[in-house]
Formats: structure tokens, sequence, C-alpha cells
């Protein structure tokens, strides 16, 4: 089964937390508004923080907006930032992981496609789209007819 990490789901929801927020939202409070601990929120916002998804300002009245707006996050750049580079496996071009098994293996090198779709589609998801439960419609796959399914 493929599975984003706990963290990735997280950051997702603190996202879309923060686009709701009018001005700037505090970590406990972020962690308040989505039912994670604080130190997982601060975590998690270090780490959007590092990729540009999201701003803090420090002080008093200081704390976290988003870096750009909901519509321009594609859910790629969320789980690059949290989770490193999308690859159904390690052993697919770029992820620099070397397999034993290379020279023996019959399908070497054919995942790469596969793992591009993935990456492509969800690079075209943004963090709006979940937020408004919406698939663009170049992505959607239509329902099986009853001649299909039979």
């Amino acid at each position: 089964m493929l599975k984003l990490s706990r963290l990735t789901d997280y950051a997702v929801a603190a996202l879309v937390r923060l686009s709701m927020a009018d001005g700037v939202e505090t970590s406990p409070g972020i962690a308040a508004g989505i039912g994670v601990p604080e130190p997982t929120v601060a975590k998690v916002l270090k780490a959007l923080a590092g990729h540009g998804l999201v701003t803090s300002t420090r002080g008093a009245r200081g704390g976290y907006r988003l870096g750009k707006a909901l519509s321009d996050i594609a859910v790629s750049e969320v789980i690059f930032a949290i989770d490193g580079p999308i690859a159904l496996t390690s052993c697919v071009e770029g992820t620099g992981v070397t397999c034993e098994s290379l020279s023996l293996c019959p399908v070497a090198g054919r995942w790469d496609p596969v793992n591009e779709a993935i990456r492509s589609a969800l690079a075209h998801i943004s963090l709006a789209d979940m937020a408004a439960a919406s698939v663009p419609r170049a992505l959607r796959i239509p329902a099986p007819t009853i001649n299909e399914v039979a």
C-alpha cells in the first residue's frame, strides 16, 4: 500500500488551517485547530518554512502565515517538504539509492515512468483543490460503465 506519512497529512491540515487565518497564526493555535500536539505542529511548520511554503514572524505578535496562496501549493510540494522525493521504490532515477540486484533485475528502470505519472498527478492537485474537495478535471477517472465491470 502506498501511504503518506502522518506528518505530511498534518502539514496539509496545517496549511489549510493557515489559509483561514486573517493574519499570523501561532503554532499552539494551529495545533489546537487541527487537533495535533503542538511539538509535532512546530516540527511540521519548521520543515514547511524551510521550503518556503510558510513564513514565520518572531516576537510577541509573531506566528506563521502561508508563503504563497493555497492554490499555488501543489500536494507534491508538501510531500517533498516533509517526506522528501516522491518515489514508489528506492530503485528509481534520482533517489541516490543503488540496488544490489540492479544488474539482475528484469524491471530495472521501468518504475521511472510510473513514478513520473504519480509526481505529475500530485503536482496538478493544489491544496485549494484539497480544501474544496475537488479534483482537477484532467485527473478525474471516469466511473466504469456496466459493460466494463462485467
